[in-house]
Parts: structure tokens; C-alpha cells; sequence
């Protein structure tokens, strides 16, 4: 599981936006749709991705997770360890990848 500076996990950040908005899972469940005509997710598998023992199936959940509770996209996709899809899609070379790489591991300014 991908940690982020302050050792948050994906799910850790899912159950704490989802309490600041004073949601249930249950209710946060049936806001987060799967892909296209498929409904909403299950309370369980939310419970699963709040307890880190799953983590968000597609880039379609993360920006679903990320419009319910107000978190911004590409860091929940940070969390999830995934690189967002329009990234991806841009079928970038090798060496513009690795100096994307490079730019993100240089230290970060306090």
C-alpha cells in the first residue's frame, strides 16, 4: 500500500474525508458508483478499502471517491500507487518519463 509523507494510506483517507463529511459507509457506499450502469459499490467493499485490504479497482473509482468527498483526484491516485489514466494515455518516452521521475524525487521545499 502507498503511504504518503504523513503515513496515510489510500483507505486511511477515504474512512477520515468520509467521516469529516459525516457520511456512514453505508451512505458513502451507495454515492460511489462502479463503472458505467453498474450501481454503487458495497458497504463491504468500501469497508475493505477503508481497512486497506483492497484497494480502488479502476482510475473511474478514484475520481469517483475524489468528487463524493472533495479530495483531490491525483492525490488519491498517489495513495492508490496508480498513475492516473490521462497521464498514461499520453504514451510518453522513456527518457520523459525518467525525467518526470527524476523531477518528482528532487526534495521538496518546506
Amino acid at each position: 500500500w502507498a503511504l504518503a509523507a504523513d503515513g496515510v494510506t489510500f483507505g486511511q483517507a477515504i474512512s477520515k474525508a468520509r467521516k469529516g463529511l459525516g457520511l456512514s459507509q453505508k451512505e458513502l457506499a451507495a454515492r460511489v458508483m462502479k463503472e458505467e450502469g453498474g450501481g454503487s459499490i458495497s458497504p463491504q467493499y468500501l469497508n475493505d478499502i477503508e481497512r486497506d485490504r483492497r484497494n480502488p479497482s479502476s482510475d473511474h473509482l478514484i475520481q469517483q471517491f475524489a468528487k463524493v468527498l472533495k479530495i483531490d483526484a491525483d492525490y488519491l491516485s498517489y495513495l492508490a500507487g496508480k498513475l492516473p489514466e490521462e497521464i498514461r494515455r499520453k504514451n510518453l518516452s522513456e527518457d520523459a518519463v525518467k525525467a518526470a521521475f527524476l523531477a518528482f524525487r528532487k526534495p521538496q521545499k518546506k
